[in-house]
C-alpha cells in the first residue's frame, strides 16, 4: 500500500485514499477530449505549476503524483502539441529557477529535450512581453538554429482593462 496518499479514518480505523491519481488521470483526459471535440479538434490549455516534478502539489495533495499532469498528456500524446511560453524580461535578467538553480532559458531547453524524449511534440516557444531585449533575441536565434519555431508576443498598453486596444491590431493583432 502506498502510505504517502493514504490516511486512517479516525472513527472506523480504515485506510482511505486521500487522492485517487488514476481516477484523476482518467477523468481529466476524458474531459479534455470532450472539450477538444466541442472546439473542432483543437483546444489550448495552460498548465499552471510544473508538468515534471511537481513536488509541491504532491505534498499538499496526498496521492497526487509529481508527474500526474505529464502522465495525463501522455495518454493523448497523438493529439498534443506543446507550446512553451517564456517572458523575454526573465531571459534578459537571467532569472533562475529556485528549485533547479538554472536560468529560465536553460530550463526551456531542458524541457524541450524532456518532452521530445518521451515522445511529445514541441511545436514552438513564445517569447512573451518581447521588446527586442538582446538576450531574448539571442535566445530566439539559438532556438531557431535548433529547429524550434519562435514567436514573439509584445506588451500591450492598457492590458487588461483596455479591451478595444487589446483586441486591435496594436494588441493581440500585433503578436506573431
Amino acid at each position: 500500500m502506498e502510505t504517502d496518499y493514504m490516511e486512517i479514518d479516525r472513527e472506523t480505523k480504515e485506510m482511505k485514499i486521500g487522492f485517487d491519481n488514476e481516477k484523476y488521470l482518467q477523468t481529466q483526459s476524458s474531459h479534455i477530449r470532450e472539450r477538444i471535440s466541442e472546439f473542432g479538434g483543437k483546444l489550448y490549455l495552460e498548465f499552471g505549476g510544473k508538468l515534471f516534478d511537481d513536488y509541491h502539489a504532491s505534498r499538499v495533495l496526498p496521492g497526487f503524483k509529481p508527474d500526474s499532469k505529464l502522465r495525463m498528456l501522455l495518454q493523448m500524446k497523438d493529439q498534443v502539441e506543446i507550446v512553451i511560453a517564456l517572458c523575454a524580461a526573465d531571459i534578459e535578467k537571467s532569472k533562475v529557477r529556485g528549485d533547479l538553480g538554472i536560468t529560465y532559458d536553460a530550463d526551456v531547453l531542458r524541457l524541450i529535450d524532456e518532452f521530445r524524449g518521451i515522445g511529445l511534440y514541441v511545436g514552438s516557444v513564445v517569447l512573451t512581453r518581447y521588446q527586442g531585449q538582446p538576450a531574448a533575441e539571442a535566445f530566439k536565434k539559438r532556438l531557431e538554429a535548433l529547429g524550434v519555431k519562435v514567436y514573439r508576443h509584445y506588451p500591450m498598453e492598457g492590458y487588461p482593462a483596455n479591451l478595444a486596444k487589446i483586441g486591435s491590431d496594436e494588441g493581440y493583432g500585433r503578436n506573431e
